[in-house]
């Protein structure tokens, strides 16, 4: 099966790429896209850049140009529940876009005609990630993670976020991704390490933590490759 594993920062899948011995690099489209075999698995590998529009050109290349059969995206996210720690791993059940504003005709917030508000998750990728949390002694929460072009740090915006959506994380990738993944048709699961907490307490040195959580995710994405078609 071909896959493609996803970031949006170079930091995010460095620690997978140091897994593998050797891959070849495809320049296409302004990104670099790395390819390599994973036990009976192809892997596509890259990041897209941050925001929307870079995130669903690069996932678009994965599937149209590299064929990939799923996608596995990885990264960090900001707290809004209060029940996510700086650390902690959230899987996407479902995602939304919190800047899309059309509600002056009458649509709700996050809502494009021929559309949805919200976009869910393949059932079967996050029943794996389940599993695989148990058998790692990881704590995985799940939840609804919105997506926009724009780093929310006002605890207003949060809470707003937080009442329209009823989203537990935010970010700026992960539904631009899940719109390309479901009008192609494939199946696509998304995981993120809570980076900030919902009362905007950091606590630790983004840098550091970006490297620490990146290490965490990387194992545990190739180990949901290593099991997929098991």
């Amino acid at each position: 099966m071909k896959i493609a594993i996803m970031g949006a920062m170079r930091e995010e899948i460095d620690p997978i790429l140091e897994k593998f011995e050797s891959y070849k690099t495809f320049e296409y489209a302004g990104n670099v896209f790395y390819t390599c075999t994973y036990g009976v698995h192809e892997l596509v590998i890259a990041y897209s850049k941050i925001g929307k529009v870079f995130s669903a050109i690069t996932a678009s290349v994965m599937i149209e140009r590299f064929g990939a059969q799923v996608l596995l995206f990885s990264g960090v996210a900001g707290g809004i529940s209060k029940e996510l720690k700086i650390g902690d791993l959230i899987m996407a059940s479902a995602l939304c876009q919190h800047d899309v504003d059309i509600t002056a005709f009458g649509h709700p917030y996050g809502f494009i005609p021929e559309g949805s508000v919200m976009i869910e998750t393949d059932s079967d990728l996050r029943s794996l990630a389940a599993e695989i949390a148990v058998d790692m002694s990881i704590d995985l929460y799940e939840g609804i993670i919105a997506t926009g072009d724009q780093f929310v740090a006002s605890a207003e915006r949060k809470a707003w976020i937080e009442k329209t959506f009823n989203a537990d994380a935010l970010e700026m990738e992960g539904a631009s991704v899940a719109c390309v993944c479901h009008n192609f048709g494939i199946p696509f699961f998304v995981l993120r390490a809570i980076s900030d907490s919902a009362d905007g307490e950091a606590g630790v040195d983004f840098d550091t933590f970006l490297q620490s959580s990146a290490q965490v995710s990387a194992k545990f994405i190739l180990e949901m490759v290593k099991r997929i078609g098991d």
